[in-house]
């Protein structure tokens, strides 16, 4: 957490040089430089990574990896800001093999890539608010998507992160998609403590702007009142784990994406049994099996056309990191799916 208190102090000062010395135009453009940059390093390894595959051949989709490292908008705890580098370290430990259960190899740069992190912390650093930071964020994804092969995977970070990416991925592709969220809450408040952007509030914003047409919720455990009647308003599919026995033969043969852009993926690790992932902010008892998770991935019908995977908190994994372990295993298993 060092790295992200230094860099809230950081922020306060900024703030006080902007209303004491430093004009807003100068304090704006040195802001537009560190986001530029940015997104210059991101395009640049996309384009690298993208011809690559295309000179290689065979490729329709490769997944690609980009790391949203996020945490100041959790309700809870920010570990979640230090997962992606832990998520790519436990995706290429030795203790396991390179392969998917369905067998892509994610050694072959055709199945999976990756163009590094966006750099959050560094640019709100530069007292960069979060209404610019979402935009950046988005237009860290669509910058990926411009690289033809290329569809985006993304690390979080909280579950804020995927409203900017679901945002970047229906407009890039000119309409919405459907939605399959894995999570033990629905995270559709309208502002949870007043904040709209809040990792308990992203999918109302995406509802809001119209970027998923059906939006599936599963492994919900932990639900308001407020939750069940945002979920009524936007007409959300939720499924609750008091009724999966009851509903598993349905979930595990979903149909999505027809007559819409294709199907999008967000996977909260706390849509599972804390059991199987105890490195999480919010541990809710009572959740997903991992091969519940699989059985609803792997029997998915769908084009999907991109993900993420949120939530994982390292600063609550076991010592031997556990959930590091699991969170990646999700990752190569979507990586499956994206890649064709």
């Amino acid at each position: 957490m060092g790295g992200v208190a230094a860099g809230t102090r950081w922020i306060h000062h900024v703030r006080r040089l902007s209303a004491a010395k430093v004009s807003a135009d100068a304090l704006e453009r040195g802001q537009s430089r560190v986001i530029d940059a940015s997104l210059t390093l991101i395009r640049e390894r996309a384009k690298l990574k993208a011809e690559l595959l295309r000179a290689l051949g065979g490729v329709k989709a490769s997944a690609c990896l980009l790391g949203v490292p996020l945490g100041h908008n959790s309700s809870f705890l920010q570990g979640p800001a230090f997962a992606p580098p832990r998520i790519r370290e436990a995706i290429w430990c030795g203790s396991t093999n390179s392969s998917t259960e369905e067998g892509k190899e994610l050694n072959d740069p055709r199945v999976l890539t990756d163009v590094g992190d966006v750099p959050i912390q560094e640019i709100r650093d530069c007292g960069v608010e979060d209404d610019r930071l979402m935009i950046v964020v988005s237009e860290s994804v669509k910058t990926v998507m411009e690289e033809d092969p290329l569809r985006p995977l993304v690390l979080g970070g909280d579950h804020s992160i995927s409203y900017p990416v679901v945002r970047a991925v229906s407009e890039k592709l000119g309409g919405p998609v459907d939605i399959l969220h894995l999570d033990a809450h629905p995270d559709i408040y309208d502002a949870f403590e007043g904040n709209i952007y809040s990792h308990a509030s992203s999918f109302a914003r995406i509802m809001e702007g119209g970027y998923a047409r059906r939006l599936l919720q599963v492994g919900i455990r932990s639900i308001t009142k407020e939750g069940r009647e945002q979920g009524k308003r936007f007409g959300v599919e939720q499924y609750e784990m008091r009724t999966f026995s009851k509903d598993r033969e349905k979930l595990e043969s979903l149909k999505l994406g027809e007559g819409v852009k294709g199907v999008y993926i967000s996977v909260d690790v706390d849509c599972l049994d804390p059991a199987f992932a105890p490195g999480v902010s919010h541990i809710e008892p009572g959740g997903l099996s991992f091969r519940d998770v699989l059985n609803i991935l792997h029997n998915l019908q769908g084009n999907v056309v991109a993900g993420d995977v949120v939530e994982f908190n390292p600063q609550r994994d076991t010592v031997d990191g556990m959930t590091a372990m699991v969170a990646a295993k999700l990752v190569r298993e979507l990586t499956a799916k994206i890649s064709k």
